[in-house]
């Protein structure tokens, strides 16, 4: 499998760099594994297309404000990307700057908050903040970390946008963004329909933006994250299976997180972290319906579709969002994928 058989021609207009005016407000392409049908829907009527008995599966990581902007003592301009809070105090981090800083050495955030750049680890930076903790000062002087294909600066209203409404354990630097189209509204009208809900975490690193390098996929590896599949969850999911429903990940980071969780081929409580990298030829245990924005060409998560939906079926439906001027990518539309039990392969 190459990198470039996932390649598609996508017209930049079509990339959306605002949020729909309502999180309900987007289009819903659905698609049938199976059978390879399209059908073009709205968000709004998602409770249209799922079943009582059915279970949701969301991601309940909160997007930390994770960019911060400062200069090191000798006056050069940094930029810091936070990548993982290690405790109250230390996080990783990217740092973008002219030169990198050296350990030990000081960084003025723009208020002169003094952060220390206490080690290296391969392309990450260990960060020391002062007493007043990590969080705090992201909640202060941070960004919100907007995709690098949004390109326009972050805004006082992506705080609230570019969150889910259900988040709730603060560590990603990236959001769920299947979840960005669901409201409280919308919750409960699925819940009085008689659908079921679970919340797994897997705090979404800024590596779900970093393109696949190699040609061969296979020797692509995959950014590690930070999971939790609590035993609520499996309890849930055995629930659904015995009365019948079907399991609907929303979104990627829930697909990955329950079929980590289920990679000894059983569905258990699992908390750690996962680097499971799922492409065409993935034999799925857990989900069975999949909710899901449109993907950037040539990544992991198109790949994760092309498994899910099947290769063909999953780039004839984009072809066709692209004709029908879907909106894509974390603030664009999204699919309602049913999976397709007969693709193990290509």
């Amino acid at each position: 499998m190459r990198r470039q058989d996932f390649q598609f021609d996508l017209p930049d207009e079509l990339i959306a760099r605002t949020p729909a005016k309502e999180r309900r407000g987007s289009r819903l392409l659905c698609l049938d594994g199976p059978s390879g049908s399209i059908e073009h829907r709205q968000f709004a009527e998602l409770a249209d297309l799922v079943e009582a008995g059915d279970l949701l599966v969301f991601n309940d990581t909160r997007v930390i404000p994770a960019r911060l902007f400062g200069r090191k003592a000798s006056g050069g301009k940094l930029e810091i990307l936070i990548e993982r809070v290690l405790d109250e105090h230390r996080a990783l981090a990217h740092i973008r700057s002219s030169k990198s800083p050296k350990p030990g050495s000081e960084i003025l955030l723009e208020d002169s908050t003094s952060v220390e750049m206490v080690a290296r680890h391969e392309a990450l930076f260990e960060l020391q903040f002062p007493r007043e903790g990590v969080l705090p000062v992201l909640e202060r002087l941070g960004h919100m970390p907007l995709p690098p294909y949004i390109d326009r600066p972050d805004e006082a209203s992506d705080r609230e946008r570019y969150q889910t409404v259900y988040s709730r354990a603060a560590g990603a630097v990236a959001a769920p963004t299947a979840g960005l189209h669901f409201d409280e509204e919308m919750l409960d009208a699925l819940r009085s329909k008689g659908v079921e809900t679970a919340f797994v975490t897997l705090h979404v690193g800024a590596g779900t933006f970093q393109p696949v390098r190699v040609d061969d996929i296979f020797e692509h590896q995959m950014h590690s994250e930070v999971l939790n599949v609590p035993e609520s969850v499996c309890r849930a999911v055995a629930d659904c299976r015995a009365r019948g429903g079907r399991v609907i990940a929303v979104g990627t980071t829930s697909v990955r997180a329950l079929e980590s969780a289920a990679a000894s081929g059983e569905l258990a409580p699992t908390v750690g972290e996962t680097d499971i990298f799922i492409y065409p030829g993935y034999s799925f245990r857990v989900v069975d319906r999949l909710i899901t924005n449109f993907h950037l060409p040539e990544s992991t998560l198109l790949m994760l579709v092309s498994a899910f939906a099947g290769y063909e079926q999953t780039m004839n439906a984009y072809r066709e969002a692209v004709r029908e001027k879907y909106r894509f990518f974390s603030y664009g539309d999204a699919m309602l994928i049913s999976r397709n039990p007969e693709v193990f392969g290509w």
